[in-house]
């Protein structure tokens, strides 16, 4: 299998995060690099260095107004007086009509939903190698077999004009729409412990991408206002999102029987390639313990997407430090085969 890394992704390192009114460390590491790197490579991945498709790819599916929000913000914010080293906003608008700012304590507010994803120096080159990972993977599976995006930071939190929960660019997101321009019919499954409500809110009016999420019920869970299983898209797109949103600590097969659902419905649309938004955090020992899908769930999570015979590009997303990351995705790949 074919994987690709950028190791410029290192260069996001965030320093904290916000949760229940508490400064925490932030787990979204560097480290997770080497880790992940290590688990795909025990599947017999062998990765290369992604090419740079250009702004061109990102632009489809964000606004020029957010990329360059993502590109400009931090020395914005560092001229302010006494500001922090990273960019984390304290003030929201109550709508997407409202005044959009001239201040960089404005623009964070309209750009960044939650103090998960602050922004540092090195935050806007590592997004933009993350999405060119998932670019460069998407072009590989089309001239092959099964890729995989090493992916970070990760992207399905975010919207098209919006960060969030760690993300910046919607990786998974990027790469399908790079696929349906290339003539395919793609089907998004994310597999995330949390919704995937950036790639939800990306496609949400469109019929052209299938977008299916398997996650904890948001009734209690982080993202907690989008997941729901009657948010079935709007529009032209009523109809193509599913969600399925899951018991906390659902374990394996109630999973894959929730999977079989998801993957009906990816046949029924008709797709012809499925990118996987793989996340890891739904790992019983995952720091977020939502839900406790074992390592062995793993394998065969990745079996059953692939006996669907679909062509497959897997883009990582979540899943924290604890001792069987880079083991849980040894399994999910070693599943595909």
């Amino acid at each position: 299998m074919k994987a690709f890394l950028d190791d410029r992704q290192a260069g996001h390192d965030p320093q904290m995060f916000m949760a229940n009114g508490t400064r925490l460390p932030n787990p979204e590491k560097p480290e997770r690099i080497s880790v992940l790197q290590a688990g795909a490579e025990a599947a017999g991945a062998c990765f290369e260095r992604p090419r740079d498709f250009g702004m061109g790819p990102l632009a489809a599916v964000h606004t020029a107004e957010y990329l360059a929000f993502l590109q400009t913000i931090h020395p914005r914010w560092k001229r302010i007086e006494g500001a922090a080293d990273e960019v984390i906003p304290n003030i929201h608008p109550d709508r997407r009509s409202a005044n959009y700012p001239k201040s960089a304590v404005g623009q964070a507010g309209w750009h960044q939903a939650d103090t998960a994803c602050p922004i540092a120096a090195g935050t806007w080159e590592a997004a933009y190698w993350s999405a060119q990972t998932a670019l460069s993977a998407a072009e590989s599976m089309l001239a092959g077999e099964t890729a995989y995006a090493l992916c970070r930071p990760p992207g399905h939190h975010a919207f098209a004009d919006l960060a969030g929960g760690f993300c910046f660019l919607n990786n998974s997101g990027i790469a399908a729409e790079w696929l349906l321009r290339k003539g395919l019919r793609p089907a998004i499954l994310d597999v995330d412990v949390h919704h995937g409500n950036g790639t939800q809110g990306m496609f949400y009016h469109r019929r052209d991408v299938l977008t299916v999420s398997l996650h904890a019920d948001p009734d209690r869970f982080y993202p907690f206002f989008w997941g729901a299983a009657q948010e079935r898209g709007e529009g032209e797109g009523l109809g193509y999102n599913l969600n399925l949103p899951l018991q906390r600590g659902t374990g394996d097969a109630d999973y894959r029987a929730a999977l079989a659902i998801a993957l009906a419905r990816i046949r029924a649309f008709g797709a012809d390639v499925i990118v996987v938004a793989l996340g890891l955090d739904a790992h019983e020992d995952d720091p977020f313990q939502g839900l406790k899908i074992t390592t062995e769930g793993f394998t065969r999570i990745a079996a059953d997407i692939a006996a669907t015979g679909l062509r497959l590009l897997v883009v990582q997303e979540g899943g924290y430090l604890q001792p069987k990351l880079g083991t849980n995705l040894t399994a999910f790949l070693k599943g595909l085969a």
